[in-house]
């Protein structure tokens, strides 16, 4: 029996080297080729291919080959890949404890916030962010930080909190004073910190809601001047979480997409609902001019046809002489049509009813009075 080692042994602690033979690494110029040999047998390979032309020829065919079947790609990934991985996964993974369809909208958009400011630095933290709103007039607004922004967030995420009887670190007030005391102190601790106050007390709405019986949707939430039952109430955080994280996507140069179309069709529906009660609103301020007829609660009047176009479509009938009158198409005496997500800036104040009046038609007046009340639904 012979006592030399296999050429195709692997030399190991102890062993004798291996002996690479002009076979043996003509027969490893396949996996060579395709970075599968181990970092001795490339080695060798190599040094091989300097001392022979037919294996260094055969070499840059196989290499040539393997290219053809492995083309190369950027190794830049596509910018939005994550709030895309992350959509498809909120849209699909199913919750372990189920969460009211009511709630899910501000479920998704805060988880699409964490994945945000999970993914930039501490110094972004102290970015810049402009905050725009519109005051019943005009256009107003403010600067603040990503930091400031969670804070103000967290603040009024309270109201709902305290509602549901849980631990509330707004303090007392309107949102605007509980934003406005949460700049006076400044952010409480570092960014984790911040971070982690906002989302912990995000999840423990979802969880609370989660678990509790139908009855609870219908409770009210005070947010000073008025108020929203909670179901609602889930769905105006949800726009102002959308609203802000494009905030602060756009100072931090962060690609952000919109909800998606059926969270962006709930939204849209809350703030139609609202629109008869803010033009209510801008009339007694003296911001309009006075109902054109007197309607009786739960009878039709006039009304706007309110076109909602591309994601989250749909259609709505806004009642313009009472807020308790019912809009109905066969009293429509205007029309806009609006794109879904232009729609939602609107009512974010982030878009001039000036620019939303373009498709529009029909009764100027009325056309006016709606996209200055969708504006006036704006705050801080």
């Amino acid at each position: 029996m012979s006592t030399e080692p296999r050429a195709e042994a692997d030399a190991g602690v102890g062993q004798p080297p291996r002996p690479w033979s002009h076979p043996v690494l003509k027969s490893l110029l396949g996996a060579w080729a395709l970075a599968a040999c181990s970092a001795e047998e490339t080695a060798a390979v190599e040094e091989h291919l300097t001392d022979c032309a037919t294996c260094a020829d055969e070499a840059v065919r196989l290499r040539d080959a393997v290219s053809l079947l492995h083309p190369e790609d950027s190794l830049d990934l596509d910018p939005t890949l994550r709030s895309r991985v992350l959509a498809g996964a909120l849209g699909r993974r199913p919750a372990r404890i189920p969460v009211p369809d009511w709630a899910a909208p501000y479920e998704a958009e805060a988880a699409r916030l964490d994945a945000l400011l999970r993914d930039i630095g501490d110094a972004e933290w102290r970015t810049p962010v402009q905050l725009t709103w519109f005051d019943g007039r005009r256009a107003t607004g403010r600067e603040a930080t990503v930091a400031g922004v969670i804070g103000h967030l967290t603040a009024v995420d309270g109201l709902v909190a305290g509602t549901l009887g849980l631990p509330d670190p707004g303090g007392a007030g309107s949102p605007d004073e509980r934003t406005e005391t949460y700049w006076a102190a400044g952010p409480a601790g570092p960014p984790a910190q911040v971070r982690a106050t906002w989302r912990d007390q995000g999840r423990a709405l979802i969880r609370t809601v989660s678990f509790a019986d139908g009855d609870v949707a219908g409770l009210p939430v005070a947010y000073g001047p008025f108020s929203l039952p909670l179901r609602d109430s889930f769905l105006d955080r949800a726009f102002e979480c959308w609203v802000h994280a494009e905030d602060i996507a756009e100072a931090v140069d962060y690609p952000y997409e919109p909800p998606s179309s059926p969270h962006l069709n709930r939204m849209i529906d809350l703030a139609a609902r609202l629109l008869p009660a803010s033009i209510a609103g801008r009339r007694r301020a003296g911001l309009a001019p006075p109902p054109r007829t007197l309607v009786a609660a739960g009878t039709p009047g006039r009304a706007l046809h309110l076109e909602i176009e591309g994601r989250g479509g749909g259609h709505w009938y806004i009642a313009l002489d009472s807020p308790g009158a019912l809009g109905t198409p066969e009293g429509s005496v205007a029309h806009v049509a609006l794109d879904g997500v232009e729609f939602c800036r609107l009512a974010a104040g982030h878009v001039s009813p000036e620019e939303a009046a373009a498709g529009s038609l029909g009764d100027a007046e009325a056309v006016r009075d709606v996209l200055y009340a969708t504006a006036s639904l704006s705050r801080l």
